[in-house]
């Protein structure tokens, strides 16, 4: 069985934000499959189904971003699922908008929901799917800081980059779906 988790933050004020590119991603794949989201589980939105041979849990944890270890973790527990199968959809800032990365292991980047689950299950051997969403520009007189980054992540996109992100979400599934049939060295081969 494979677990595969979109990062988020829950509520109807967070919809749009640039930091939900993995919920985003995560409810089109649940759409292209017919897959519905009709459970609580590990504090989390869960559906199950199957995708290319595959039984599937997809999963929106709805703790906040920096917690969101906490739900994976009780979900790999409760399913009893390897980490080699599981699978990570989220913003990166260091990647440009739309830039698509498969990526196993190494560090966080900063990402608080990375590094949440990094402490939770004592790892960071899985997979990952970093959306690009881009660094916020600096104005010219001041540098960037912790403060402009949470804006940035926690703010909507833009009409110019929802354009963008509105054809990266389709590639998303098309990942998603080739790592599920093919595994992971031929998705980076053919997608990194």
């Amino acid at each position: 069985m494979k677990l595969i988790v979109g990062l988020g933050n829950p509520g109807l004020d967070f919809t749009h934000n640039r930091h939900n590119i993995g919920f985003m991603c995560l409810n089109h794949f649940a759409r292209t499959y017919g897959i519905r989201f009709e459970k609580n589980q590990g504090i989390a939105r869960i559906g199950r189904g199957a995708v290319a041979g595959d039984d599937v849990i997809l999963a929106r944890p709805q703790t906040y971003m920096n917690e969101s270890g906490r739900s994976v973790s009780r979900l790999l527990a409760r399913f009893d699922i390897l980490l080699g199968n599981l699978l990570v959809i989220h913003d990166d800032l260091d990647l440009p908008l739309g830039k698509i990365r498969i990526y196993h292991g190494g560090g966080s980047g900063g990402h608080k929901g990375i590094e949440s689950i990094f402490n939770e299950i004592d790892s960071q051997e899985f997979l990952r799917l970093r959306i690009g969403i881009g660094r916020p520009v600096p104005a010219e007189t001041t540098a960037i800081d912790e403060a402009d980054i949470i804006s940035h992540v926690l703010g909507d996109f833009t009409d110019a980059e929802s354009q963008i992100i509105t054809r990266v979400i389709p590639q998303v599934t098309d990942i998603i779906l080739y790592l599920l049939t093919n595994g992971v060295t031929a998705a980076m081969n053919k997608y990194n």
